[in-house]
């Protein structure tokens, strides 16, 4: 089964996060200069097989656009170029980064490794890609365990 990638653009970093071939688990995958999004992407499509890309859409607390929603809407229409072939959907991304922020101190990160915006980047696009499949009905609750006697 094909791979569902997870785009949390910014004008500087763009943080990367993919499911498991299963779409079952995200895992972040990188955080990479924007500049070098197509590039980066066009070398992992050549190596993983994706069948869905899923790109934070940044809106304020009312639903409106932010400063961000256009470098993401151009974002969307370079991508459509570039790989014509693999549907994008549009995800709510509020409160994305200050949730991997969070997440961050949760996990006992200390403050000098929370300074890496990057990491934030990579961890904000996790949260958007289980958002998304926690939206499409995937979560371990669904899961069956068997086991086997030998």
């Amino acid at each position: 089964m094909p791979r569902i990638l997870a785009i949390d653009y910014g004008k500087k970093r763009t943080g990367l996060a993919v499911t498991d071939p299963l779409q079952i688990i995200a895992s972040g995958l990188d955080t990479v200069p924007s500049h070098e999004l197509i590039p980066y992407l066009k070398k992992y499509f050549a190596a993983e097989e994706v069948a869905l890309i899923v790109i934070g859409e940044p809106k304020n607390l009312d639903g409106s656009a932010t400063h961000g929603t256009p470098l993401v809407e151009e974002c969307i229409r370079i991508l459509k170029k570039h790989f014509p072939d693999k549907p994008i959907k549009k995800m709510d991304e509020r409160f994305t980064s200050k949730m991997a922020f969070q997440s961050m101190i949760d996990s006992g990160l200390k403050k000098k490794d929370r300074q890496q915006k990057g990491l934030v980047d990579e961890i904000a696009a996790t949260i958007l890609l289980q958002e998304y499949l926690r939206a499409q009905g995937a979560d371990f609750n669904s899961l069956q365990i068997f086991t086997f006697a030998v």
